[in-house]
């Protein structure tokens, strides 16, 4: 997302570097158009000047993602040699960057096509570049258009295809095509939200305000201040510090920490009223340096685009371990940010994202990245303390907090399969949120925009992210005195530790309220795995439990076998607090003719042991919960594993109603693709289609039919004004599971 220029990332490779004559025009491997330019909800009202200049990020895809991917998992795994062996940016760049190569061919081609180099990146993956429209239509064969927003009053720039450069290297996506979601903050005043009145009581600010070190009080109450770490925040405007300033001399309180303002790519780092607002900004700083009132740094990344920001976080020396995001909004693909929160992963830091305040997360919820797998989704509470500056006395759902299944469809990570198994709400294929949650609700002080301070007015998760990045660097603090490495990406550790016996004293779990979805014991999709239950969590971060106990997961969490053949999964147990023992291993809740074995038949403390299911040619088809349970003593862990039982021949049919249909010009009609599944065929179906002619567009909701494959999806035809009447053979062309069937529809365009 780019606050002024759009989203996206490019990479062009230059041909005279390359010592080629010709390139072939190839996609970028991310998307850039907008639906809703595609599909004419956005209207367009003409060209972008061509004189207009444009500030762009060309983005390189990563070197080797297979590598990566093996050790990103090596890195996180207790048992593993390469446990928490973090790399510096120059290593990273090494092993999993682009080449120099490919990156001196893309500022070449940048260069030749008339742009102005204005930034360059020491990892490789971006190249900041200036030109006009016009460079960038000649140079990505694209038309630049304006458009009215469908729902907003304002216009955007977009293109209206994708870029197609000449290039020779696979190349990932460009920031800066459009404009067409703007980055908003993750807060709300009450009075936009209908809220009479506040829930603060016990703040030790005025009119019984929350200030930061109020919830370092509630959620943590220790000697730790975060000394020796720096916290790095996104902000997409700068700050005028003068607001920081008055909110520590009203509070009766001094700042210690040194504050950095840095520019990513040329955007102003001052902000000042009333053309500039610094709310969001400033309340980052004072919830960041609450919790961690002894950080050695706190950063403020300014920049007006995602790529700009995140790749500045990944390459800053010294690097933050604790980074924290209170902005969201809508990518135009949602892998787009993927190459620097794999980084982030893979050089030890961790990103904190506000969940969002429109409550339960819908498929159109603008809360981009929260649902992302590589960040710590951070919910809301309505938190209630003993007194001013006092300890935590209760905690409630915040009725505002974001929370649910991921908008974006990302495939649940397999940290969370075990914990969305016990959550009856939950998704079992993709990703759930938040991951954690602390307070946000009306109950802060805020001092902004050079004017008199607020109290209870101001809440959102925009509040919890920053106060959940101090806290990490408290356990960052901890663990260097230790004499160990920072603990880096922590979602792993905060699903093992939620599924372990010690839970219940190292979270606070949130059970009462509602965002939409309701809290229950344990995860759940309105706190997560709830707030942190003082030093007890911190202590369980940094492997100190005083509580021995283990918890088990599966990977692969779902096997499919086909009648007559065998699958595995491997089952690992995680440990807290030093166990171990013994866990003897059984399985149950397996149908007729399915036999379960597991090798070894029992783990000792941290390890694994190879699952393997086999299934008669008798077994009934179908989908099986199996309960893995790990005993030790009175400790008793489980974990599931889902069984999909598939016939010899698995198959699908693909139908259409109705199979004909008749369109006028500049208008759409819409036909019901309906599959249906047989043989135990289990996968998701694609959906395309071909032959509607050059002046009509096909598009599908949804665009595939999820698994086991059978379901519904609506075809929609928009014809083109000028189309040529007469019929067209639409064929619609379904595929998954090594299998691929058509149908087809008549379509019928008349005056």
């Amino acid at each position: 997302m780019i606050r002024r220029l759009g989203i996206g990332v490019l990479a062009i490779v230059s041909l005279a570097l390359l010592h080629s004559s010709v390139s072939q025009a190839q996609s970028v491997m991310t998307r850039h158009v907008r639906e809703v330019t595609r599909n004419g909800q956005a209207r367009s009202l003409g060209h972008l000047s061509s004189t207009q200049n444009m500030r762009l990020v060309l983005v390189l895809p990563l070197r080797d993602q297979a590598g990566l991917d093996k050790f990103l998992q090596d890195v996180y795994d207790p048992t593993n040699s390469s446990y928490h062996q973090f790399l510096t940016v120059d290593e990273f760049t090494a092993r999993f960057g682009p080449s120099q190569a490919d990156y001196d061919a893309v500022v070449h081609f940048a260069e030749s096509h008339g742009f102005s180099i204005v930034g360059t990146s020491r990892n490789r993956l971006n190249v900041d570049v200036e030109g006009t429209v016009a460079n960038v239509e000649s140079a990505l064969h694209v038309n630049m258009g304006v458009y009215q927003h469908p729902t907003e009053n304002r216009t955007f720039f977009a293109p209206d295809r994708e870029p197609t450069p000449n290039v020779s290297v696979a190349l990932w996506h460009i920031s800066g095509l459009d404009n067409y979601s703007i980055p908003k903050p993750a807060i709300t005043h009450k009075s936009a939200s209908g809220r009479a009145r506040s829930n603060a009581t016990t703040g030790s600010g005025p009119s019984a305000s929350f200030l930061g070190s109020d919830m370092r009080a509630a959620y943590y109450g220790g000697s730790l201040s975060g000394s020796g770490q720096s916290l790095g925040l996104l902000e997409y405007y700068g700050s005028d510090l003068t607001d920081l300033n008055t909110y520590f001399k009203n509070a009766h309180q001094t700042n210690n920490v040194p504050i950095t303002l840095r520019s990513t790519d040329g955007t102003s780092t001052s902000c000042v009223s009333p053309s500039c607002d610094d709310t969001e900004q400033t309340l980052d700083m004072t919830q960041a340096i609450g919790m961690a009132p002894g950080l050695s740094s706190l950063v403020v990344y300014v920049g007006s685009s995602d790529s700009a920001i995140f790749n500045a976080m990944a390459t800053a020396s010294p690097l933050n371990a604790q980074l924290s995001s209170s902005w969201t909004w809508y990518p135009a693909d949602p892998s787009t940010d993927n190459p620097y929160f794999q980084e982030f992963a893979a050089q030890g830091q961790n990103l904190f994202q506000a969940a969002g305040d429109s409550g339960a997360w819908k498929s159109n919820s603008e809360i981009y990245p929260a649902d992302d797998p590589y960040v710590t989704s951070v919910g809301g509470t309505s938190l209630n303390t003993t007194s001013a500056g006092g300890a935590w006395s209760s905690e409630s759902t915040w009725t505002e907090g974001g929370g649910g299944i991921s908008p974006d469809s990302y495939a649940i990570p397999s940290w969370q399969t075990t914990t969305a198994n016990e959550c009856s709400a939950c998704s079992k294929t993709v990703r759930n949120g938040p991951d954690v949650s602390a307070n946000a609700d009306y109950t802060f002080y805020v001092c902004a925009d050079q004017t008199t301070c607020t109290a209870n007015e101001y809440g959102g998760t925009s509040f919890a992210a920053p106060m959940w990045a101090g806290y990490l660097a408290l356990v960052n603090q901890q663990l260097v005195a230790n004499g160990q490495k920072t603990l880096g990406f922590i979602n792993p550790t905060l699903y093992t530790i939620g599924l372990s016996s010690s839970y219940d004293a190292d979270f606070h779990d949130i059970t009462s309220g509602s965002n939409g979805h309701p809290a229950t014991t344990g995860y759940d999709l309105a706190t997560g795995l709830g707030s942190p239950n003082g030093a007890a969590l911190l202590t369980a971060l940094t492997g100190g439990s005083s509580t021995p106990g283990f918890s088990l997961s599966a990977s692969p969490s779902s096997v499919s076998v086909t009648q007559g053949s065998s699958g595995k999964s491997t089952i690992t147990s995680s440990v807290t607090g030093g166990f171990n023992s013994a866990i003897a291993l059984t399985a149950s809740g397996q149908p007729s003719g399915v036999t379960v074995g597991f090798n070894p038949t029992s783990i000792t403390g941290a390890g694994s042991s190879t699952m393997t299911i086999t299934v008669a040619s008798s077994t009934a088809t179908g989908s099986y919960p199996i309960t893995v349970t790990g005993k030790s003593g009175s400790t008793t862990e489980t974990t599931t594993v889902t069984l999909t039982v598939t016939g010899t021949n698995p198959n699908f049919t693909i139908g259409a109603a109705p199979t004909s249909i008749s369109v006028a010009r500049n208008s759409s009609g819409a036909s019901t693709i309906t599959t249906s599944v047989s043989g135990g065929f289990n996968s998701a179906i694609s959906l395309s289609a071909s032959g509607a002619g050059n002046s009509q567009s096909v598009s599908f909701s949804p665009s595939s039919i999820a698994a086991p494959g059978s379901g519904t999806s609506t075809m929609t035809v928009k014809v083109g004004r000028n189309a040529r009447v007469g019929s067209h053979t639409i064929t619609i062309t379904g595929t998954g599971g090594g299998v691929t069937h058509t149908t087809t529809v008549t379509l019928n365009v008349v005056n």
